[in-house]
C-alpha cells in the first residue's frame, strides 16, 4: 500500500462508500502516518484483530 492508496481508503471510509477497513500488518505503518496527518483523526476507531491486522470504522463523534 501506498500513501495515495492509503488516502483514498480513507476518504471512502469517512465518506461511507465503505462501512469498515481492513489493514494488514505489513500495510499498517504506512496507513497510519497518512491516518494521523487527518483532521479528523480521532473520529476513526481501529479494532486489533489476530495476526496483526486492524480494522477501521468511522465513527460521527470523536474518541476521547
Amino acid at each position: 500500500m501506498d500513501k495515495a492508496l492509503a488516502a483514498k481508503q480513507i476518504a471512502e471510509l469517512r465518506n461511507g462508500v465503505i462501512a469498515e477497513l481492513l489493514v494488514k500488518k505489513e500495510d499498517f505503518l504506512t496507513f497510519r502516518a497518512v491516518l494521523i496527518e487527518q483532521p479528523d483523526f480521532k473520529h476513526f476507531r481501529g479494532i486489533a484483530q489476530r495476526g496483526g491486522h486492524v480494522l477501521y470504522h468511522y465513527m460521527d463523534t470523536p474518541r476521547s
